[in-house]
């Protein structure tokens, strides 16, 4: 699947290893816009998660600046899913999830790719789900983000001449575990602050759970 800039939606494949298709941004992520709540009131954080992580913390994780960070959550690029800002005072709290989307949009940043693109790629990255996501790599050209979930489609896409960067979402996960891991996490239901938290084993157990 390939992203560009011209909004539209492109279809996925049944077979999971067709491709590599060419990911296309949607209309304005309507399906995961936050739940609507009162003025100067928290909104209730998703009930799977348990740790969040301040923006120091994100910030460390993914390799960005405060100010990327509180520039991409106030123009909707990557929010913290956990508990955005809601008033004067309070902290946003990010998910592990969110902290690999961080750092994947950073990887793009420097290799020049257009923001309209990572901001489609971002929004397909959220609407795919995390199932699957670390067997996933994503390619670019310049001009628009791939993709790929086998090496067959990588190696397609490479001798079409078209991918030149290539992130393996995998690799970016266990990046972002491996820092988190080190850093302090918060507990969403009693605000206690969690030293070396590992968001590996909270993931686990929510697949054991689901399976």
């Amino acid at each position: 699947m390939r992203i560009t800039g011209d909004g539209t939606t492109g279809g996925i494949p049944a077979r999971s290893d067709a491709g590599p298709y060419p990911l296309h941004g949607s209309a304005a992520g309507s399906a995961h816009r936050q739940p609507e709540t009162t003025p100067g009131t928290a909104p209730p954080p998703p009930a799977a998660e348990v740790v969040g992580y301040r923006g120091p913390t994100a910030c460390a994780a993914a390799g960005i600046t405060y100010r990327q960070l509180d520039y991409w959550a106030r123009t909707g690029l990557v929010e913290p899913t956990v508990r955005p800002a809601y008033g004067s005072g309070t902290q946003r709290l990010y998910s592990f999830r969110d902290v690999v989307v961080l750092k994947i949009v950073k990887r793009f940043l420097d290799t020049g790719v257009a923001l309209q693109n990572i901001r489609n790629a971002v929004q397909h990255l959220r609407e795919r789900g995390f199932s699957d996501l670390e067997r996933v790599t994503l390619m670019s050209d310049g001009a628009s983000v791939y993709e790929c979930t086998s090496p067959e489609q990588v190696v397609s896409l490479l001798q079409g001449g078209r991918g030149i960067f290539a992130i393996a979402v995998g690799v970016v996960w266990h990046d972002v575990e491996k820092a988190l891991s080190q850093l302090h996490g918060e507990r969403v239901d009693t605000g206690e602050t969690v030293v070396g938290h590992n968001p590996a084993d909270e993931l686990a157990a929510r697949r054991n759970r689901a399976g």
